[in-house]
């Protein structure tokens, strides 16, 4: 049986992922990235708050959520193919749908608990942002304060895809987190002989609570 138990740490990656899977709907044409991060961590706090204690005992109802919230906001197959790395090619149009599908489902209901337990005192998306190097790409920088005051700073990636930005990376207190599942799922193929269908299966992401206490230099 997979390990629930989600740490501190934990629960800040797991409410991060969370923000990220909003739904960030507005065309490119009409809101910037910045505006949209902002909208939806205000909408974000606007749906929570007040609400813990419900969803912390229907967690079903709140799985349903964000399982709805995913429907337009990332494309699991782009994100997939990027975990998958190398070996994306060598993996069949079915074992790289069933993967796409189980990393969501992992997000769902692994990181789902964090959102009704993690403990925060502010979110706030940075006023100065980075200048767009690409006009299809784009970053967007925000903090979150935690209760005890320490500060853990978060970047998203972002990707113009059919006119709407959609998050396909974030950054955690300088870990980079697609990198990571990539890494991952490299050593799940070395340990398992390159058996696809078994890492599948077997997918389970972990983030380390120290690497995320002691932050990296993406």
């Amino acid at each position: 049986m997979r390990n629930t138990t989600l740490t501190p740490m934990r629960w800040l990656f797991a409410f991060m992922m969370l923000v990220l899977i909003l739904p960030l709907q507005a065309h490119a044409q009409t809101q910037s990235p910045e505006a949209m991060v902002r909208e939806n961590v205000n909408a974000l706090m606007g749906e929570i708050e007040g609400k813990r204690e419900y969803y912390a005992n229907h967690m079903g109802e709140l799985e349903a959520l964000v399982d709805t919230s995913l429907e337009g906001v990332a494309d699991f197959r782009y994100i997939g193919a990027s975990v998958m790395g190398s070996y994306f090619r060598n993996a069949t149009p079915e074992q790289r749908s069933r993967f796409a599908n189980v990393f969501r489902q992992t997000l769902i209901d692994t990181y789902a608990r964090g959102l009704v337990t993690f403990d925060y005192r502010e979110l706030r998306v940075l006023n100065n942002q980075r200048g767009q190097r690409y006009e299809d790409q784009a970053s967007v920088d925000m903090e979150v304060v935690a209760n005890n005051g320490q500060v853990y700073p978060v970047s998203y990636s972002l990707r113009l895809s059919d006119g709407e930005w959609r998050v396909v990376n974030v950054i955690v207190n300088g870990i980079n987190l697609g990198l990571t599942f990539r890494n991952q799922f490299d050593q799940a193929m070395r340990e398992n002989n390159r058996d696809y269908d078994a890492v599948i299966r077997g997918w389970a992401p972990e983030i380390g609570v120290d690497e995320l206490e002691q932050g990296g230099d993406a």
